[in-house]
C-alpha cells in the first residue's frame, strides 16, 4: 500500500474517503484508532493508504478536487 496523506483533519480525512470510495478506489485508513491513545485530541495524524496498483488514479482524483497540496511525495 502506498500513503497518499497524512492529516489530523477530520474533516478532510473523510472528504477524501467519500472521494475515494465513490471512485472505487481501495483505500485504508491507518491510525484511525490512535485516538485512544493520544486522548482524542488528534495529535496523532491519521494515514490514508492505497493500493498500489490505484496510486496513481488516487492522486489524480485528489489533485482534480482540489487537494494536490495535501499529497505526500510518492515513493516506488
Amino acid at each position: 500500500m502506498k500513503e497518499l496523506v497524512r492529516a489530523n483533519d477530520l474533516a478532510l480525512i473523510s472528504f477524501i474517503e467519500a472521494l475515494l470510495t465513490e471512485a472505487g478506489v481501495r483505500y485504508f485508513v491507518a491510525d484511525a484508532h490512535a485516538s485512544a491513545v493520544d486522548g482524542s485530541i488528534s495529535a496523532l495524524p491519521r494515514r490514508i493508504l492505497v493500493d498500489a496498483e490505484q496510486e496513481t488514479e488516487a492522486r489524480r482524483l485528489l489533485a482534480d478536487a482540489g487537494l494536490g497540496g495535501e499529497l505526500r511525495l510518492a515513493r516506488p
